[in-house]
């Protein structure tokens, strides 16, 4: 049974993701103070781990391509590496582009979500850093097929996504996320082509959030003016 899956982001007040494009603090206001709020709230929800896309956990994990020295691994199915009881660090890298080094991250255990065309050579690369990883179907599109087996592999109840907006994208149009954390930041960013908390790259006529409706259920404002709101996803009334 896959986890419970609660997007958690900060944004300003415009959607938009880049901290570092936002308009300054209001005098008097700590900037520092501001920046802690994210993770204090990331930890009231109890979850046993975070996931985000490629592009974010190359920035995170700053590994280093490499040739691996043992044979490649054939078989497509998960592996566990040593987890020692910490919580997940999941990246949704369909194609096998990050590279890792180590299995920690942040000081959470590395899972790769992969598709099933990723190299023998990539898969003995991951198991060598003591990386774990699920596929999620031949092309790596099929994201409930990777939460089930996050779910099922680790026994994890609740994950946090934290973007960027495409893999936001993704899952909302998959219909698996349950719940929507927004911090909005007491600033704005205002330039066109930023990227947004949702970002799917579909048709003009696509709704990535059709049959899905949002029930509030808090808002609390925080030190400095920062708001968090807080929707149930549920399934739109017919």
């Amino acid at each position: 049974m896959r986890p419970k899956i609660i997007c958690h982001m900060v944004t300003s007040i415009d959607g938009k993701l880049h901290p570092s494009r936002f308009t300054v603090p209001a005098a008097g206001v700590d900037a520092a103070r501001l920046r802690k709020h994210y993770d204090e709230v990331s930890a009231r929800f109890g979850a046993q781990g975070w996931m985000c896309g490629r592009v974010t956990m190359q920035e995170i994990s700053k590994g280093k391509a490499r040739t691996v020295t043992g044979p490649g691994i054939t078989s497509r199915e998960p592996f566990v590496g040593d987890r020692r009881e910490r919580d997940l660090a999941v990246a949704i890298d369909p194609h096998g582009k990050v590279h890792y080094g180590q299995d920690s991250l942040l000081g959470d255990h590395a899972v790769a979500v992969l598709s099933e065309a990723v190299s023998d050579a990539y898969l003995a690369e991951l198991r060598e850093d003591g990386v774990s990883y699920v596929f999620a179907g031949p092309d790596g599109r099929d994201l409930a097929k990777a939460m089930d087996a996050l779910g099922e592999t680790f026994g994890v109840e609740t994950l946090l996504l934290e973007g960027g907006a495409a893999i936001n994208g993704a899952f909302l149009k998959a219909g698996l996320i349950d719940e929507i954390s927004v911090l909005i930041h007491p600033a704005v960013d205002g330039l066109a082509g930023v990227q947004s908390i949702f970002e799917y790259p579909g048709e003009p006529d696509e709704r990535p959030g059709a049959g899905q409706a949002l029930r509030h259920m808090s808002t609390e404002t925080l030190e400095g003016g920062m708001v968090w709101l807080r929707y149930q996803v549920e399934k739109a009334p017919a």
